[in-house]
Parts: structure tokens; sequence; C-alpha cells
């Protein structure tokens, strides 16, 4: 994971010495929740409202085509209810979608698509009853739960508002699991989130 990571500031900082490089900032909403695998998952979810914030790169290719890396702070996670209670699991990853923007028809409407790399790095589990409610907060460098890194995809929109702003909306998907055959307690899944959010280049 280290490697994957060193790797992707690396080509951060690479394609920033590019000359046609324009860096910007972008936030969102995102709503998340989680796709239930074939182990012990006999409950129902809903999704936890998070965010997301990060920098990204814009470098154009050819007409049309650029490519936009970004590195993204995203919480993620799923609400769940059943007989003893309601359980709320959030977690924090740092996402590195490397992504290619295709302008559509000449227009400010982008199609953005590629794949994405996920670190957890914190998972919030808070458990509440009619007695009141407990939380728990695990580092996950600490942990051997879940898997550290994970590869994903994401499609979405882009619409350049002018040559500063821009609004998006997009899906991702990781394509790994969390863990291999889960328990009632660290339950298998892949996470998805739809978000939408605001970008700034300069």
């Amino acid at each position: 994971m280290k490697k994957i990571f060193i790797l992707a500031i690396g080509l951060f900082a690479a394609t920033a010495a590019s000359a046609q490089v324009r860096l910007g900032v972008k936030a969102g909403l995102n709503l998340p929740d989680i796709i239930k695998g074939n182990g012990k998952n006999n409950f129902d979810t809903k999704i936890n409202p998070g965010f997301n914030a990060g920098i990204t790169v814009d470098i154009p290719l050819i007409k049309g085509l650029a490519f936009t890396p970004e590195l993204l702070y995203a919480t993620k996670g799923y609400k769940a209810t059943n007989t003893f209670g309601k359980f709320t699991q959030t977690t924090s990853f740092i996402d590195i979608p490397i992504l290619a923007s295709i302008n559509l028809g000449g227009s400010g409407l982008n199609l953005v698509v590629g794949p994405q790399v996920s670190f957890l790095t914190k998972t919030k589990n808070k458990f509440e009853n009619g007695f009141g409610a407990a939380e728990q907060t695990i580092i996950e460098n600490d942990s051997d739960r879940f898997k550290k890194s994970l590869l994903g995809g994401l499609i979405g929109f882009r619409y350049d508002i002018n040559n500063k702003f821009d609004i998006h909306g997009r899906y991702a998907l990781d394509f790994q699991k969390n863990n291999e055959d889960g328990t009632s307690e660290t339950p298998e899944y892949r996470n998805q989130v739809f978000s939408v959010g605001v970008g700034v280049k300069f």
C-alpha cells in the first residue's frame, strides 16, 4: 500500500512540472452505501452521508481529451437498523482517481471515467438504542480487519461553467471486497458512492 501511495504522490509531483498543467481544488457531498457479498450479511443498509475534498490536476492531451488525476479525502460507510438498535459505520479514505476527461460535442459537458485506488485510514462505528449510544474509532493501520487498499472504478459527468468553475456528479464502485468472507462483526462488502460537488481551477 505504501509503495502505491508513494507512486501516486510521485505522479502528482511529475505532472505538476508540466507547463500545461492546471491545478485545482474540489469538494462535494458523498452519498455512500455498500453492496453486500455472500457472507454473513443478513441486514439492510441505508446511505450514510459524507463528504469529499482534495486537489485536482488537469493535463490536456489532445483536443477534447485530458488526463485528470485527483487526490481526495473521502468519507464512506453505511447505516443499518436491526432489533437491537441503529448501527452507523463511517470509513475514511484517501482516494486517488486516475481519470480521463472527454469533452462532449465541444460544449462545457465532459464525461469522466477511470480507475480509482482507495486507502483506508480510519473506521468509526456508532451503535444507538433506547438506552444510549456507544462509539468506537479504529485507526486502520493498526488493524487487520479490512483491506487497507482497494481498487475500484469511477464514472460521471463534469460541466465546466467557465474556465475556472465546474459542477460534477459521479458514481464510484469498489471492485474488491473489504475483506474475504466476512463475519457478523465485519461483514464483507464493496463500497459504492454517488457524489456531487464543485471544482475550482487556478
